[in-house]
């Protein structure tokens, strides 16, 4: 079994889900694949069935009934892959925004440079940013500096959703008490991996926008985004 597995999580990814698992499975370094599916009605679910035979029990899918938000099914996931042995356990979109060749980088800070959380950083280098409308450019980079402003965490891409752990990290986070639902998700663990002092790094990466499928940014995972982080901040000083 290899060492380390990429949660995928989907909701109407149809027309992304084939492609994105053949070229995790196409790199030199051999990653599992867990995809968790919310039941999506244009059956990404059903494809990622159809495709489990002919990877030899490395493409896994856990099937949710309901659409409860980013953040409940990576928790889920999770604590899938906690069952399990692997020592990395990563988390990638399946819109290929996030370059799977990257995966290879993120693996070696914390396998090799020994890091015990790595993310694909957009703006650890500048903007690397491809294909988004000025206007989401600036509400993302301002996200993340607000973030980082409120949290003080020395993190540029504070809502980045590209990013792997090791094993102990999340063995060590109480999963059960992560609030956020949506992209803020990205942000809590971030920061419960912060205040537990764990070595995190940033491997610079190119974000691009997805050319299929549609966008689940909407203004209440912003809304959560904005007004959580400074709740989430004052619950962390006054459980010192």
């Amino acid at each position: 079994m290899p060492d380390a597995i990429v949660i995928i999580p989907t909701y109407n990814e149809i027309e992304n889900i084939q492609a994105i698992i053949k070229a995790v499975f196409m790199l030199d370094k051999n990653f599992d694949i867990l995809v968790v599916d919310d039941s999506s009605p244009d059956g990404t679910g059903e494809t990622v069935k159809s495709l489990q035979n002919n990877f030899e029990g490395r493409l896994h899918l856990l099937s949710r009934t309901n659409k409860t938000g980013l953040g409940t099914a990576y928790i889920a996931a999770f604590k899938w892959c906690l069952q399990k042995d692997y020592a990395y356990i990563f988390e990638m979109d399946a819109d290929f925004s996030h370059d799977p060749n990257d995966l290879i980088y993120l693996y070696n800070a914390c396998a090799v440079e020994g890091a015990d959380m790595s993310i694909g950083s957009r703006y650890v280098n500048g903007v690397n940013v491809v294909n988004w409308p000025m206007s989401r450019v600036l509400l993302s980079y301002g996200a993340s500096k607000y973030v980082r402003l409120i949290t003080r965490m020395k993190i540029c891409d504070t809502t980045a959703g590209f990013v792997c752990y090791k094993r102990h990290v999340l063995e060590t986070i109480d999963l059960s008490k992560i609030k956020f639902v949506g992209y803020a998700f990205q942000i809590e663990m971030k920061f419960k991996a912060y205040l537990k002092k764990f070595q995190i790094v940033e491997v610079p990466v190119i974000f691009t926008d997805r050319t299929k499928g549609k966008s689940k940014m909407s203004g209440g995972i912003i809304s959560e985004a904005i007004f959580g982080v400074i709740n989430m901040k004052l619950k962390s000083l006054f459980s010192k």
